[in-house]
């Protein structure tokens, strides 16, 4: 491996373990502070990416991603268990739960963007590192929390929309949770695959999640520069 594809390799490596381990820490912390403590006794409240490696997650998928040009990277991490019955109030403290995930993301991406105002005062070789770098942290999280908040389980989203929603809509929803992944996966890469053979075009990630991201990503910059 060339030195410059290891240096570009280490502005993802950086943001992808941070967006992982903190996503999941922050479900933990979120859980252990409104009344269950299973995540913490686990050592899952912790900013240490070993506690939250998943090898096909943290390591193949965004490796694979990186090595075959991807516009972007994404994976995920060992969910952190939750106990709902043991959160003082179950419904909303699984809403809360749930949010702490996407929340933590986009206040990584917040940050990355205040840390933009460090790089002029950086050495000449570092700036650049650390431009792309931060550039991927704010673009990484933004996307994570994004997708997350797809209103379908086993994502965040949708255990927030299981939460929110009357208990008619939500219990059929909430059935869903074994088999969203595939959902999930079906309509964000099948269904382009199959609409392509037949000449139609669809892209979900740039016609639907990347103006969400860029929004985003918009009011993230904005508040960082005031």
């Amino acid at each position: 491996m060339s030195p410059d594809l290891i240096v570009a390799a280490t502005t993802w490596v950086i943001p992808v373990l941070l967006a992982i381990t903190l996503h999941e820490a922050a479900h933990g912390w979120a859980a252990w502070k409104l009344g269950d403590d299973t995540a913490y006794r686990l050592g899952r409240v912790s900013a240490n990416p070993i506690r939250h490696v998943d090898p096909i997650g943290t390591v193949v998928l965004p490796g694979l991603l990186f090595i075959s040009g991807a516009p972007f990277l994404f994976g995920w991490a060992k969910p952190v268990p939750v106990n709902v019955r043991r959160l003082r109030n179950p419904r909303w403290g699984m809403i809360l739960v749930a949010a702490a995930g996407p929340g933590s993301n986009i206040l990584m991406a917040y940050v990355g963007a205040l840390l933009i105002h460090v790089v002029p005062f950086l050495p000449d070789v570092a700036s650049p590192w650390a431009w792309q770098t931060l550039q991927n942290l704010i673009l990484l999280n933004l996307f994570l929390a994004v997708l997350n908040m797809i209103p379908l389980p086993p994502l965040d989203g949708g255990r927030v929309a299981v939460g929110l929603l009357p208990r008619a809509l939500a219990l059929p929803l909430a059935r869903l949770e074994q088999v969203g992944i595939f959902i999930l996966v079906g309509v964000l890469f099948l269904l382009p695959y199959l609409l392509a053979q037949v000449g139609v075009a669809f892209d979900p990630f740039r016609s639907v999640l990347f103006p969400v991201v860029n929004g985003l990503g918009g009011l993230v910059t904005t508040f960082a520069f005031l």
